[in-house]
């Protein structure tokens, strides 16, 4: 399942891309809604196993989905769940939550 399941597509024509498609010989940019994703509920929580994972040099959130998910794909569920957009938002150290199973958070999601 991908994280841009069930997303609006639109054009993106905007006057700040028209340089880049020019470039690229494109006539606009495709992209899709900003998903709104809620946060489990408390009784959710309940439901899900939390592995903490403690962040070190090297690690990724997509090594992380591909060795608990077993699909490097699904980094952004990770990122998502811990609130960080980007692993320059983790720093060494930091207590990193894993959620499983994979299938209820798409079902929370709405994904599944």
């Amino acid at each position: 399942m991908s994280r841009f399941t069930n997303r609006r597509v639109f054009k993106n024509n905007s006057d700040l891309y028209e340089e880049m498609c020019e470039e690229r010989d494109i006539k606009f940019f495709r992209q899709y809604e900003t998903p709104n994703f809620k946060y489990p509920t408390a009784a959710q929580m309940k439901e899900l196993r939390i592995i903490s994972h403690i962040w070190k040099r090297g690690d990724r959130f997509f090594k992380l989905a591909h060795e608990h998910y077993g699909d490097s794909k699904m980094w952004w569920i990770i990122a998502w769940f811990n609130k960080t957009p980007t692993e320059s938002h983790v720093g060494i150290g930091k207590t990193v939550l894993i959620p499983k199973p994979i299938t209820k958070i798409l079902k929370y999601l709405g994904n599944r």
